[in-house]
């Protein structure tokens, strides 16, 4: 979308996210982290990047550049099947 800023690899937090999304009019911000699902372990690897984006506050560069509503998004990738999950 035109209106969208999205970055990969961003600076966010105490470190960096693997994709950023925001949407400066709505003041809507998306982090969204991947994580390879060893052996399948699809939800593992949800929670991992789901905690990863919590534990290095990544939300906090969203914040800092006016986002109101933050959504979360960890997905896990095992060769061509992915679960996603979101808080």
């Amino acid at each position: 979308m035109g209106s969208w800023t999205v970055k990969s690899n961003a600076e966010a937090g105490d470190g960096y996210s693997d994709i950023s999304v925001e949407i400066e009019d709505q003041e809507i911000g998306f982090i969204i982290e991947l994580k390879y699902a060893e052996n399948a372990a699809f939800d593992d690897g949800c929670r991992e990047a789901l905690r990863q984006i919590k534990d290095r506050n990544y939300e906090e560069k969203l914040i800092d550049d006016g986002m109101k509503t933050i959504y979360r998004y960890g997905i896990a990738y095992y060769k061509k099947r992915c679960k996603v999950m979101s808080c």
